[in-house]
């Protein structure tokens, strides 16, 4: 088999990896930030609702749902080689979805008190009661009035990222929250501490950056001479085409998103700081899956989508099974290390200022359970790829509603004995639960089935990881120790482990017989 195109595969999928990894960098950078200023607290429980609930949409009209209906499609017409054709689809795709979203915003800056009561209920039931939390409320939804604009403009630079993704272009999108990620930390030390409401100055910060992204990204677009010029046409054959893929896409790519909104509105009836400590853990387990399962979703997609299963389904299922290997291969030992540092990586990253060691030891205990299932999620990435590839949306929906049902009744039956970390528990269930069903439809519908080979790499590097994380584990200092330890003392320490855990990882992979070339096509 030609090696050629899988090579530039890897190349892409590198290049991506490098780009998020740098994104999420700063993206970790932004998060002690805010965690200095705002800790564990009242005002950190609002902001981070006010951030999550735009960006909740943003997933079901952005990046995954639409880049899911759009590349295929986009893919498909670029192929014709008729630009005119082109041009069309990017006109008339950019100009719906923009006025669909615009109308969102305007909606939700409006609305902004009924969000906040269906995804708060329980701040919602303290204002009407006249509890002390209904200044949550109040402030929650004051926050979201600002926060919501950013939906629109991710959203266009969505389209301008699958644009440049079908181009073969992928350092650019990849790069692009690193903008985001900038402005805010700007925002954080040199603006907000010049004004009272911290909460605020963020929140602006945030639609700033949601602005800044776009920019960046138009000149490349330009340089492919593509100009754009937006006109809704809901009809349109390409739009049709898009929005049936589309909708059903939107429950299928958010089970996860959808469960954390669902824990959110939960959270709003347990304790102060609730909603931050599963914030700060959700951050840790986005770390790996931006840098790994969105890289390699992202490149799989498009390679797929060119591949007809009917001519040449051999092909098509080594792309998979290229994805799943390296997903695995990236993300047991992200687990099994987390699992192992979770103290010291929470202490290292977010003890300062507003953040004591007791919300370290408060976050772990929600990182624990929410890094369990980082693996499923990371996998469904890329199996709902493999899907939408085929332009069949329906089958990951059916999933991810018995997944996002599970989550809820999951979360019925842990939080009261499990507190937030029982929240955090469920997702991780209701992931395992989602990748076992599409694996099955994948098997059932002669699409692909895990190979002997496969399933004898899971765990082979199963046992790497856990050798890995139980080494770790031994070697590491307890946590007193690295309470005392200044921040520069503690990254060093946690640098060293982090490299000893990859010697270990890569040493035992390599014993039992996982070489580079397991991870080639």
């Amino acid at each position: 088999m030609n090696t050629k195109p899988k090579s530039r595969l890897l190349r892409s999928g590198a290049v991506t990896a490098f780009a998020t990894f740098l994104s999420r960098i700063l993206g970790m950078l932004r998060d002690i930030a805010i965690a200095s200023i705002l800790g564990a607290s009242l005002s950190a429980d609002v902001y981070f609702f006010a951030n999550r609930i735009p960006n909740f949409f943003r997933r079901l009209f952005a990046e995954g749902a639409f880049s899911q209906a759009f590349v295929p499609v986009m893919s498909k017409t670029k192929e014709l080689n008729d630009k005119k054709k082109l041009d069309d689809l990017l006109n008339k795709t950019t100009g719906t979805l923009a006025t669909i979203v615009l109308g969102v915003t305007l909606v939700g800056m409006l609305g902004s008190p009924i969000f906040t009561a269906i995804f708060g209920w329980g701040w919602f039931q303290s204002y009407l009661n006249g509890d002390s939390d209904s200044i949550k409320f109040v402030e929650a939804s004051y926050l979201l009035k600002i926060t919501f604009p950013y939906l629109f403009f991710i959203t266009l630079t969505a389209i301008t990222s699958a644009i440049l993704n079908v181009h073969g272009k992928f350092l650019i999108p990849a790069i692009t929250p690193c903008v985001l990620n900038i402005t805010l930390i700007t925002t954080a030390y040199l603006v907000a501490p010049y004004f009272k409401d911290a909460n605020e100055v963020l929140a602006y910060g945030m639609v700033v950056g949601g602005v800044l992204q776009l920019l960046l990204q138009i000149p490349f677009i330009i340089k492919l001479k593509i100009f754009i010029i937006p006109k809704f046409d809901w009809h349109h054959e390409g739009v049709t085409k898009i929005r049936k893929l589309m909708l059903p896409a939107i429950v299928g790519i958010s089970a996860s998103q959808i469960n954390l909104i669902v824990n959110t509105a939960l959270a709003s009836f347990l304790a102060t700081g609730a909603i931050s400590y599963l914030y700060y853990s959700d951050r840790l387990l986005e770390f790996p899956i931006g840098i790994f399962a969105v890289a390699i979703s992202t490149v799989i997609l498009p390679a797929l989508s060119k591949i007809d299963i009917e001519v040449n389904k051999d092909k098509y299922v080594k792309t998979l099974e290229w994805g799943i290997k390296l997903v695995l291969l990236l993300g047991i030992p992200s687990m099994c290390g987390i699992i192992a540092l979770k103290e010291p990586i929470i202490r290292t990253i977010f003890m300062r200022g507003a953040f004591t060691s007791e919300h370290v030891l408060l976050s772990s205990a929600s990182l624990l359970a929410s890094i369990s299932g980082l693996c499923a999620i990371m996998l469904v990435r890329v199996l709902v790829q493999g899907f939408a590839a085929i332009e069949d949306t329906k089958t990951p929906v059916r999933c991810s509603l018995i997944a996002i049902f599970s989550n809820i009744i999951f979360n019925l039956i842990l939080v009261w004995p499990l507190d937030y970390v029982g929240l955090a528990l469920s997702t991780a269930l209701a992931a395992f639960v989602n990748l076992s069903l599409l694996l099955y439809f994948l098997h059932k519908k002669s699409i692909y089935t895990l190979s002997l080979s496969t399933i004898l790499f899971i765990v082979k590097a199963l046992l790497a990881g856990a050798l890995m994380g139980v080494m770790l584990k031994y070697l590491a200092p307890e946590f007193d120790a690295w309470v005392k330890m200044t921040t520069f003392e503690a990254a060093c320490y946690l640098a060293l482990f982090v490299g000893i855990g990859s010697v270990i990882y890569a040493g035992t992979c390599l014993l039992l017989g996982i070489k580079p070339s397991s991870i080639k096509m």
